[in-house]
């Protein structure tokens, strides 16, 4: 978990990014590329890139600051309802403005993603019963109640179809023109970053943080706005990402503990790596056709999480 290690593979990563496609392009030709390469390589290739650094990095940093303030390490923008009810926030402004344009879904998605978030943070201020399993559980529950809505109101309307594709996860359509939205979430990072230490005193509860000058609500609702910016802008660029924003918290907390602003450059720099390397193995596992990100690392992240369950009782 040494930060020059993750930055040697993030650079390495990047690289190969950039070079593997079905189209072949070598580093050598990089200097002499003809016109049908230029377009592949700074109309295609160099977006994609972007477009999985900054969904890897908000992703993570997401989960970290929902891990915090929620003081679980199960929750996530997937096993808190974010996701989900961002997914009905575009099917609403999918209904209601049909023509509108990527801004007002990514507004729309994120007041959704934002009272979703509220509502699974105000059912958890209302269970006492708080094992480290059963709150994602109530989660996953909250987010499949939301989901069953959308997909109902998505038949209800003919749009099933449309909104699939937010359902799975996909690199492949990224290109100039259509992925530049997703730098909302670089600004967001820049903030988190600045109420890092204020996001770890919340994380000890309102009573001892609101004791040390604390504004706990302020606080706690800048955290969630930046999760629910960061979602809607990730699912509507590329659509939903599972357990990114769940495991790559965790796996950096097992070696540095739980100060989020010392954990927050290794955490963004694991879930860009982390992303990069699914993506790049998607690419590469059928080549000349690919899978999915979202099936990546579904599947990887869903063998981790399982990993992460079985040794809850070390550090949950």
């Amino acid at each position: 978990m040494k930060k020059i290690v993750l930055i040697i593979l993030f650079v390495v990563l990047s690289i190969v990014s950039l070079f593997v496609g079905v189209k072949g392009i070598t580093p050598f030709e990089l200097f002499h590329l003809n016109e049908e390469q230029q377009d592949i390589f700074f109309i295609s290739r160099f977006p994609r890139l972007i477009s999985i650094i900054i969904a890897g990095v908000s992703m993570s940093i997401c989960g970290l600051i929902m891990q915090q303030l929620s003081r679980n390490k199960f929750v996530s923008p997937t096993t808190a309802g974010t996701m989900d009810s961002a997914r009905l926030g575009i099917l609403v402004s999918l209904i209601l403005f049909s023509s509108a344009t990527m801004l007002t879904k990514i507004i729309i998605a994120s007041i959704f993603a934002l009272v979703g978030t509220f509502l699974f943070m105000k059912i958890l201020d209302n269970i006492k019963f708080k094992d480290a399993i059963f709150i994602p559980l109530v989660g996953l529950m909250f987010g499949n109640i939301i989901s069953s809505i959308t997909t109902f109101f998505a038949y209800k309307h003919d749009l099933i179809q449309s909104i699939s594709a937010w359902l799975q996860g996909d690199f492949s359509m990224v290109m100039s023109g259509r992925y530049e939205m997703i730098y909302i979430s670089v600004p967001l990072v820049i903030i988190a970053y600045l109420f890092a230490n204020k996001f770890t005193l919340a994380g000890m509860g309102e009573d001892f943080s609101t004791n040390l000058g604390l504004n706990y609500r302020l606080v706690v609702n800048i955290g969630l706005i930046i999760v629910a910016l960061s979602t809607a802008a990730v699912l509507l660029t590329v659509g939903t990402i599972p357990f990114l924003g769940l495991i790559v918290p965790n796996i950096v907390s097992l070696y540095n503990g739980d100060n989020l602003k010392k954990n927050l450059f290794q955490t963004a720099l694991l879930g860009a790596d982390f992303l990069l390397f699914c993506d790049i193995l998607g690419r590469i596992i059928i080549y000349p056709y690919e899978i999915p990100i979202g099936l990546t690392v579904g599947v990887i992240g869903s063998a981790i999480f399982l990993y992460l369950l079985i040794r809850r009782r070390a550090y949950a």
